[in-house]
């Protein structure tokens, strides 16, 4: 047992070469003992501080690092960046000068540098006529040798004679060595018929090519699109046959008007959609395209027709409203529509757009009566009431929507623009009470962006109230400085400065003894703010933090710039910091 232990000791290398003044030994200093329940409970523990530690830190390295790239990219630029500018100079060479740039050396030899383009030239039909002479065959035999009992012939040597025999018939005239050319196009004529005979269709057995009026077919398309002529073939076959298929499928007779739309067929189309529109009498989309496609006052008629077969379309009475020119036959048509479709938001918000802010509140009025449930109705009857009545309105709303927050930013944004800034922040409070109570769940981001909102209308006192309420929802202690932080910028970048004048004097609140708030709020008043509003920040900075000798500094910086250098409470305050004396120097002589 002794001898066992004592080995384990020797394998432990405890040497000063292996201790590290930071991390320690190399190697664990227990790792002969027992690995226990509890010490596998303790490296969870450190596993999981040391994931959030980094799930803390990940955003800010992350951005670290973005900026270091794009730092390293500036310094040192691809060399696809440093040519970029003669890139683009490139568009300014003409092909004169691009086709006389001398090519790149070739590794490759002569013939395939150089290779030989395989050339055919027409042959002449003197050629044929000759060939065709030099190897005549005889298909006759001369009387006379049959006369002689043979083929005897006056000349030795083989089976020639020296007349002509009758050529069968052919592609030559009898008695000549002529080509009959009449035959050759008759040949080709057979030919093309045999190919436009193969074109065919294997379904249904028709014919794809008209062979008759093939050439007019083509010359008719109107090369006005980008794809193929046989693909458009293509697509108008199987657009027929989903048709025939199916009849009462409306995408099918939208895709088919389209695409004779497309190839400048619009009579066709035309024609297709009207088809469609008989065949899917209930299709909301179809009547649309038919009114699209026809003209003015027939589209006008189509309408009228889709209308009777759809009384309760919503897109049919805004279409059958755009096609009017004149604003009377709008409203009348709009109106009619709302007969018949009361509960469209759509069509109240069209009506209302064409009337006169009386005729607008009194038609407001009946359309949140039949839209109880639409903010915008409410919100707009809200803002061409008068202030009382407002107020009516939006508590109407709320008791119709209790769960919408524009309807209480709106009611705060009300009392401020009346001079009763003291109940913007009681309203914007029971804001969020009762939507907590209602089960709404406060989004910090969507009030920041209304509060946002509200600072570019405007309505500071309300901006701020909101900022104030849900600033610190839903962000934990630790995490409170940085983020406030970072919605400030946020807030500059969005030229929302009223919403980060609020975030640092809530910060503030929580933190009054943080030298770097405050020098953030400082900076935000020295860009962004007055001389005035600088210096009662600086007061109340150096008040807090008595020996942050920068606040004092830029406190005596703000006053000396204003022409105020009697003040010695700084001087005073930090007499023992040697920071004061350059700047106490420098002040009177300049």
């Amino acid at each position: 047992m002794k001898k066992n232990q004592a080995a384990d000791d020797d394998d432990e290398d405890l040497n000063d070469t292996n201790y590290d003044e930071f991390n320690g030994y190399a190697g664990s200093l227990f790792s002969s003992g027992p690995y226990e329940k509890d010490d596998e409970e303790a490296d969870a523990i450190y596993a999981a501080l040391d994931k959030r530690m980094d799930e803390r830190r990940k955003e800010r390295r992350e951005q670290r690092e973005k900026e270091e790239i794009e730092k390293y990219r500036m310094e040192r630029p691809k060399i696809q960046q440093q040519f970029s500018d003669l890139k683009r100079k490139l568009a300014e060479v003409t092909e004169e000068e691009w086709l006389s740039i001398p090519e790149v050396g070739d590794a490759r030899n002569k013939r395939q540098r150089n290779p030989r383009y395989e050339k055919l030239t027409p042959v002449p039909d003197s050629f044929f006529a000759k060939h065709l002479q030099t190897g005549e065959n005889h298909t006759s035999v001369d009387p006379r040798q049959t006369q002689f009992g043979g083929l005897n012939t006056p000349y030795p040597g083989g089976l020639n004679t020296p007349y002509p025999g009758g050529m069968t018939p052919g592609l030559m005239t009898p008695g000549t060595g002529e080509l009959d050319m009449r035959k050759i196009g008759q040949a080709r004529n057979t030919l093309m018929d045999m190919r436009l005979s193969q074109v065919s269709d294997s379904v249904s057995g028709q014919t794809v090519v008209d062979p008759k009026g093939y050439l007019t077919d083509l010359n008719s398309m109107i090369p006005t699109h980008g794809g193929d002529i046989n693909d458009i073939k293509k697509a108008r076959l199987l657009l027929k046959s989903v048709r025939e298929t199916n009849p009462h499928h409306p995408p099918a007779w939208i895709a088919s008007a389209r695409l004779e739309e497309v190839t400048g067929k619009l009579q066709v189309a035309r024609n297709l959609i009207m088809k469609g529109t008989e065949m899917c009498p209930k299709s909301e989309d179809v009547w649309l395209e038919a009114a699209r496609l026809q003209p003015g006052d027939t589209a006008k008629a189509v309408v009228a027709q889709a209308v009777r077969h759809l009384p309760q379309s919503v897109r049919i009475y805004i279409r059958a409203a755009e096609l009017e020119t004149d604003i009377r036959a709008k409203k009348r048509v709009l109106r009619k529509a709302l007969e018949h479709v009361p509960n469209s938001v759509r069509l109240w918000k069209a009506a209302v757009e064409l009337e006169e802010p009386e005729d607008a509140r009194i038609m407001l009025s009946r359309a949140v009566e039949c839209c109880p449930t639409s903010v915008e109705l409410w919100l707009a009857l809200a803002r061409l009431e008068t202030y009382e009545n407002a107020r009516k309105v939006l508590n109407k709303a709320r008791e119709n929507i209790p769960t919408d927050r524009h309807i209480w930013i709106t009611a705060a944004k009300l009392e401020e623009a009346n001079g009763n800034t003291q109940m913007v922040e009681k309203i914007i409070d029971r804001a969020i009470t009762s939507l907590r109570a209602n089960g709404v769940e406060i989004n910090r981001e969507q009030w920041i962006q209304d509060a946002e909102e509200c600072d570019r209308a405007g309505s500071v006192a309300t901006c701020q109230a909101v900022m104030r309420a849900v600033i610190g929802i839903g962000i934990e202690e630790e995490d409170r400085k940085h983020t406030w932080m970072e919605d400030a910028d946020s807030c500059v970048a969005h030229n929302a400065l009223e919403c980060a004048r609020a975030i640092y004097a809530y910060a503030l609140q929580v933190f009054p003894s943080k030298k770097s708030v405050w020098l953030r709020a400082a900076y935000f008043e020295k860009n962004h703010g007055t001389r005035e509003s600088l210096e009662a920040l600086l007061q109340r900075a150096v008040a807090h933090c008595p020996k942050a000798e920068v606040l004092w500094l830029m406190g005596a910086k703000s006053k000396w710039l204003a022409g105020d250098v009697t003040s010695p409470t700084g001087r005073r305050r930090s007499g023992t910091s040697l920071g004061w004396w350059p700047a106490a120097s420098r002040t009177p002589s300049d």
